[in-house]
């Protein structure tokens, strides 16, 4: 169970990710999230722990973007590909993962600088005096 866990827990984030970027509608994801437990068809127990997170004094904004795994969702990716099963979204989740304990991503920094180099695509610099460069 613990594969398909990690599937809709990263459905959650991505969800809330996006709610939170939408300034323009003054989202509460505290309240969002309560009221989805009891009558939306995405309502389940980590929904639950999502209000729980999400709620005044939680300390959510406290939380660092790092994301352990502790090997079920690697063994559930591991069994897709040795049994040829298809499993993006389980394996994307742990991928995202992985991605969220790498604040220097070398694959990132690369990426910017090919999309710059085939078609003049913007890319932030370090940041010196408090603002990116560009």
């Amino acid at each position: 169970h613990n594969g398909i866990e990690y599937g809709l827990m990263e459905a959650y984030a991505e969800g809330f990710e996006i709610m939170s970027k939408a300034d323009e509608f003054s989202l509460d994801l505290h309240q969002i999230a309560s009221i989805w437990r009891y009558g939306s068809v995405v309502r389940s127990w980590l929904l639950e722990l999502t209000e729980k997170a999400l709620a005044p004094g939680a300390g959510f904004d406290r939380l660092e973007p790092y994301v352990v795994d502790s090997g079920e969702g690697r063994w559930t990716a591991v069994e897709a590909i040795d049994r040829a099963v298809p499993a993006p979204v389980i394996a994307t989740s742990l991928f995202q993962r992985f991605g969220s304990r790498d604040e220097d991503s070398f694959a990132l920094r690369l990426l910017a600088a090919l999309r710059n180099q085939f078609g003049g695509h913007a890319v932030r610099t370090e940041v010196i005096g408090g603002e990116p460069g560009s």
